[in-house]
């Protein structure tokens, strides 16, 4: 057996069934999208696989600014349903409609007065004649060679809630901001809530050059302030600046470098940043270029006012 062919032949399969469900998106998905939209928080549930595919699509919802949890159908019988209120929704998960322990919950959850949305496999079930509105998972067949295990259904389910967070981040107008205030020790979050002079160098940890510093100076001044560079000013105004990288290139090109000056080595107009600049930004005028670059000037005009490096961005704290 061609060991690549079977592994294509499963996401080929997987892809066929999204593309499948794309089609049949209809007014049901619009309702649900209304309900949730509307509801004070969202409870999944579901049994096995389609558990673990309810508690990712319940992380989702909650990442953006969707109040949601995972309420385990057997703990939610043993004193667990207490979270449930009158104007949650619940949405159930399950590729047979008919899994026992969440129909146990559907007295339960009609006598709380709660809506119910179903992500079924099986449209023709006891949970979708239970259900106020029914999301059709369904697939044609698993990705299993035996028809048995959840993969090409659970990839629908996941694709569903997907769909559904997205949808509502949109029509809610959430943006990266509301975003980083539910991930602000996340890269992501900090990105976009810390700024650059939150976290710049400045004053005498910068290694300060004049334009006719000598490459032993330049030297001595870049290990002394162990950043990696050292600036080049004129007075109050930023000429320039050498990198590590700089004097290595110095150093293997030239046999006599001691007259060599910083204004021989040193890059002018170097790609800078200003202090109110996010830390997102920085890192992307860092990485988003042909030859990666890890260390930037922050100016105001042509006054210095720090140095950033990718390290500090990325480096431990950030």
């Amino acid at each position: 057996m061609n060991k690549i062919n079977l592994i294509k032949t499963t996401i080929e399969l997987e892809r066929d069934e999204l593309s499948s469900l794309a089609q049949r998106i209809d007014s049901s998905f619009e309702n649900a999208l209304d309900l949730i939209n509307s509801s004070n928080k969202i409870i999944f549930a579901g049994i096995g696989k389609s558990g673990h595919i309810a508690q990712k699509i319940a992380a989702t919802f909650t990442s953006v600014g969707l109040q949601s949890l995972f309420l385990h159908p057997v703990e939610a019988l043993h004193g667990d349903i207490a979270i449930v209120n009158k104007n949650d929704t619940i949405i159930l998960l399950s590729k047979s409609g008919n899994t026992t322990e969440l129909l146990d919950l559907i007295p339960i959850l009609r006598s709380l007065n709660c809506k119910v949305i179903s992500i079924l496999g099986n449209t023709n079930s006891y949970l979708a004649e239970n259900s106020d509105i029914v999301l059709d998972g369904s697939v044609s067949k698993e990705a299993c060679p035996i028809n048995l295990a959840p993969t090409t259904s659970t990839t629908v389910a996941l694709a569903i809630g997907d769909a559904l967070a997205v949808a509502s981040m949109q029509l809610r107008g959430f943006k990266a901001e509301d975003f980083a205030k539910s991930h602000p020790s996340g890269q992501l979050g900090k990105n976009i809530t810390i700024k650059v002079k939150d976290i710049m160098h400045k004053g005498d940890k910068i290694a300060i050059l004049n334009e006719h510093s000598k490459i032993k100076d330049i030297i001595i001044e870049i290990s002394d302030k162990k950043l990696g560079c050292a600036c080049v000013l004129d007075g109050e105004n930023f000429l320039g600046i050498i990198t590590d990288g700089d004097i290595r290139r110095i150093l293997l090109k030239y046999d006599d470098y001691n007259n060599i000056l910083a204004k021989d080595i040193m890059t002018k107009n170097p790609i800078s940043i200003g202090g109110d600049a996010f830390i997102g930004s920085a890192l992307d005028l860092m990485e988003k270029r042909e030859s990666q670059i890890n260390v930037l000037p922050v100016l105001d005009g042509t006054k210095l006012k720090g140095i950033i490096r990718i390290h500090d961005i990325l480096g431990k704290g950030f």
